[in-house]
C-alpha cells in the first residue's frame, strides 16, 4: 500500500504533462484558424467580425502560452532524474518559447488596433503582421523542434515512453527546424504543403507522448520504482 502511494505523485504529474500537451496543440490550431481572417485581411481591410475571431485567437494563444510553460515546469521533476543540465534546459527552453509566442501576441493585439482603423495605419500593420510571423517561425518551429529533441532524447534513453514514439521526436525535431529555416530564406512558405508535411512528424510525436503518458504513465526509467523498492527495504 505503502509503494502505491509512493507512485502516486509520477501518475499525477504524467497525467498533468499529457494532457497539457494535448492543450497545446488544441490552443496552437485554434489561435492559427482564428488569427487567418485578420493576418490575410486584403489592403488592411478586416472582414466583418475578423477582429473579435483574432481576439478569440488571442485567448487560445495565452492558453498556449501557459501550457507551453507548464509541460516545462511539469516535467521538470522527473526529467531531472536523468540529466538535470538538459532537464534545465528544456525547461527554459519551453519557457523561452512561451515568450516568443506572448511577442507574437501582443503584434496581434496592436494590429487589431491598427486595422479597426486602417486610414492610420500607414503600413505599420504589414510590420505586425510580420513580427507575428517571424514569432511563428521562431517560437513553434525553431524552440519547439530544439525542446522536442532535448526531450524525446531524455525519453529514449530513460524509456519514459516506448521507444517507437521517442523516435518520433528525434525525427520530428530536426525536421521542423529544418523545415523554418527552409521558410527563412525563401524556400516555401509558413503555411503550405511542404510546412505541413514537415510538422507532422513533430504533431505525431506530441500526441503519441500525451497519449501515452496519459493512459499508461512514465515507463520503468523514471526510477520511480527504483526508489520505492529502496523505501520498503529501508
Amino acid at each position: 500500500m505503502r509503494g502505491t502511494e509512493k507512485m502516486n505523485p509520477d501518475r499525477r504529474t504524467a497525467v498533468a504533462a499529457g494532457s497539457l500537451f494535448l492543450l497545446t496543440e488544441v490552443a496552437a490550431i485554434a489561435g492559427a484558424v482564428l488569427y487567418r481572417p485578420l493576418l490575410g485581411a486584403a489592403d488592411g481591410r478586416l472582414a466583418q467580425g475578423a477582429d473579435t475571431q483574432a481576439l478569440l485567437g488571442v485567448l487560445c494563444e495565452v492558453v498556449l502560452v501557459v501550457a507551453v510553460a507548464g509541460t516545462g515546469a511539469a516535467l521538470f521533476p522527473v526529467l531531472r532524474r536523468h540529466g538535470e543540465g538538459l532537464a534545465l534546459g528544456y525547461a527554459f527552453g519551453r519557457l523561452l518559447e512561451a515568450a516568443v509566442i506572448a511577442l507574437g501576441i501582443v503584434a496581434v493585439l496592436a494590429l487589431v488596433t491598427l486595422r479597426r482603423d486602417p486610414g492610420e495605419s500607414a503600413g505599420a500593420d504589414a510590420a505586425l503582421a510580420a513580427v507575428h510571423d517571424w514569432t511563428f517561425l521562431l517560437g513553434p518551429n525553431i524552440a519547439l523542434g530544439l525542446n522536442t529533441v532535448v526531450l524525446a532524447y531524455l525519453a529514449y534513453r530513460a524509456r519514459l515512453v516506448p521507444r517507437f514514439i521517442a523516435v518520433l521526436g528525434l525525427i520530428g525535431g530536426p525536421l521542423i527546424c529544418l523545415s523554418a529555416v527552409a521558410v527563412m530564406f525563401g524556400a516555401y512558405a509558413q503555411l503550405s504543403a511542404a510546412g505541413s508535411v514537415a510538422a507532422l512528424p513533430v504533431f505525431a510525436w506530441e500526441l503519441g507522448f500525451a497519449g501515452w503518458l496519459i493512459a499508461k504513465g512514465f515507463g520503468p526509467g523514471t526510477g520511480a520504482v527504483s526508489g520505492v523498492k529502496g523505501a520498503s527495504a529501508g
